[in-house]
């Protein structure tokens, strides 16, 4: 049984930083296609970063525009988890995040519909 939990939201101002982690069990880390997705109150989720294999021993990154220059996703492989460190985070980055493996292939990294799982969220709440 995969599971995936998710660990290190709060409050911050703006400007502050948060990093998140996913620790997954029943799930190898490497290798896979894994990312972060969020979910602000009336919107849809959307896909904030990933890290996608492509070949063996290969993979790229992907980030969403809004988050480009201020997070950087990485993955401990070793500790099996996934990591998000949030920098010059803004009001608009407030919402649930979630973390994701099993992702849409290539370009459909960010579609939700295309998630395999989904852990159960963390807050992030930024205030200006």
């Amino acid at each position: 049984q995969v599971q995936l939990v998710e660990s290190g939201g709060g409050s911050v101002q703006d400007g502050g930083s948060l990093r998140l982690s996913c620790a997954a069990s029943g799930y190898t880390t490497s290798g896979r296609s894994m990312g972060w997705f969020r979910q602000a109150p009336g919107r849809e989720r959307e896909g904030v970063a990933a890290m996608i294999t492509v070949a063996v021993g290969g993979g790229r990154t992907y980030y969403a525009d809004s988050v480009k220059g201020r997070f950087t996703i990485s993955r401990d492989d070793a500790k099996n988890t996934l990591y998000l460190q949030m920098n010059s985070l803004k009001p608009d980055d407030t919402a649930m995040y979630y973390c994701a493996a099993g992702l849409g292939f290539g370009a459909r990294w960010h579609v939700a519909a295309d998630v395999h799982y989904w852990g159960q969220g963390t807050q992030v709440t930024v205030s200006g």
